[in-house]
């Protein structure tokens, strides 16, 4: 029963965030691009504030597999970065805390356009 109600948070915590997406997009003119940065951001400065990392707690990957838990990667790495080499790891953290998720969606984006075949859309 206990692991009904991690899937069920999980759930409803990042199925929130969807819905803030979608209404987003629904009700603004803003380009789903800048949604998508907002929510970045937004992890980020959650992230570096302290705030997110609760929800992450609770919520576990309802947490940390949108977007918003992408930027509150970057925030981390880069606080642990900055704790260890100083200056330079706020150029170096991002990218060390995400490299794993960011190479798997290079790679699966070079596999979908390898495999795929692209229409004309006329």
């Amino acid at each position: 029963m206990d692991l009904f109600w991690t899937y069920l948070k999980c759930f409803a915590v990042g199925g929130l965030l969807c819905v803030a997406g979608q209404l987003l997009i629904d009700y603004t003119r803003l380009t789903p691009a800048r949604i998508l940065t907002i929510f970045v951001v937004a992890g980020v400065v959650l992230g570096a504030l302290g705030l997110y990392q609760p929800l992450v707690d609770w919520a576990g990957a309802g947490a940390t597999v949108p977007l918003t838990g992408f930027g509150n990667a970057l925030a981390k790495g880069v606080k642990k970065a900055v704790a260890e080499s100083g200056l330079l790891g706020a150029f170096t953290g991002g990218l060390t805390a995400s490299a794993g998720g960011i190479c798997a969606a290079v790679l699966f984006g070079l596999l979908a356009a390898l495999l795929s075949r692209p229409k004309d859309k006329n």
